[in-house]
């Protein structure tokens, strides 16, 4: 096997949670999955994911949510993998020979690369929370509100507003308080080609107080946001889920890996010891900060008080209504909440990995 092709593969017990990070990796969004070098399946973001929404576990192998019936050209049909990709809409072909040993893989060209719906997301208004005072970036927020203090050479919510834009959204409410006038004045000198409408708190109302006072009345599923935070997933692919799954909320969550710094104790009931463990990695989804919701469920959400939007999700789990989360890899998701956070969010733009 060409050693070029080795971050494209893995073998079928790889764990989910490793085949999250491998795909993170590679940033082609597959492996192709090896048995004694032999090819028996593909895994994309897009299995992970649907093996992690039906309650799979983090820690199983990867041939519990890998296609078993992969795309594959042999060695002499190779001239013939841009037109297999194209008809099958697929960005890689694994080369095999006649014993179906993995010898190569060919991505597809620049000329039918993914490319974002730019329509996916019109008529979906967005909120954005642009109201808080950042103190975990204070002094930088002593003198500039967090959603323009810039990751590269573009406020984080310019950056956050572009992505959504590039997806069609073209309806945005932003909930403001500290510093608004900054704000308001950045974008009126920015003249942008969508509409923003200023929803001003005269205290702080949280996550989902200030949705409240937003007047107009929805009628399709709302996406709600914080303001620092950059999402590197597919708008699309997420709002087609909430629409299909019939959530009354879907949050987006990411993968979090945390590695305990100390060595773990497993102890049976009469206090013995049974097993040790140094320095455990644990696995779990976190709450990235972005949502999609029901219309009909702003109602919910009391009027002139403090209340934030994992407030609002309890409160239709409790009432029998659907709350599903849309997972994505844990480098997918980036957040400016504190300085160090910030400093890795701005590597990663300045290095052009984030567009």
């Amino acid at each position: 096997m060409k050693s070029e092709i080795s971050k494209f593969v893995a073998n079928e017990e790889t764990t989910i949670v490793e085949a999250m990070s491998l795909i993170d990796e590679n940033a082609q969004g597959i492996l192709y999955v090896v048995r004694d070098g032999r090819l028996i399946g593909s895994l994309t973001d897009g299995d992970i994911r649907r093996h992690i929404i039906k309650n799979g576990v983090l820690s199983a192998p990867i041939k519990d949510a890998m296609n078993k019936e992969p795309k594959f050209v042999f060695g002499s049909e190779t001239d013939n993998a841009e037109d297999i990709m194209r008809q099958k809409k697929i960005y890689s072909l694994p080369v095999i020979d006649t014993d179906k040993r993995l010898t190569d893989i060919i991505f597809s060209s620049d000329t039918h690369k993914r490319s974002v719906n730019s329509s996916a997301l019109a008529g979906t208004p967005v909120v954005i929370m642009a109201g808080g005072k950042g103190t975990r970036l204070y002094p930088f927020t002593k003198i500039l509100p967090k959603p323009l203090i810039p990751i590269g050479d573009v406020p984080i919510l310019e950056r956050i507003i572009n992505r959504f834009n590039s997806y069609g959204a073209n309806d945005f409410y932003l909930t403001v308080n500290y510093k608004k006038e900054m704000i308001k004045s950045y974008f009126k000198e920015l003249s942008p080609d969508y509409s923003i409408t200023y929803v001003e708190e005269d205290k702080p109302l949280g996550t989902a107080g200030s949705i409240r006072l937003i007047k107009k009345k929805f009628g399709t599923p709302i996406i709600v946001t914080n303001c620092d935070i950059l999402i590197e997933a597919d708008y699309e692919k997420v709002l087609r889920y909430h629409n299909d799954s019939g959530n009354a909320m879907t949050i987006v969550s990411s993968l979090k890996n945390t590695t305990i710094p100390y060595g773990v104790l497993h102890s049976s009931e009469n206090g013995q010891i049974t097993s040790m463990e140094e320095k455990p990695q644990l696995s779990c989804f976190i709450n990235t900060g972005m949502y999609v919701l029901g219309p009909q469920y702003i109602e919910l959400i009391p009027e002139d008080t403090f209340y934030h939007m994992p407030g609002l999700a309890e409160q239709l789990i409790a009432k029998g209504l659907k709350v599903g989360m849309y997972p994505i890899s844990e480098n997918s998701f980036l957040d400016m909440g504190e300085f160090e956070e910030m400093k890795k969010m701005e590597a990663r733009v300045n290095s052009g990995e984030i567009n």
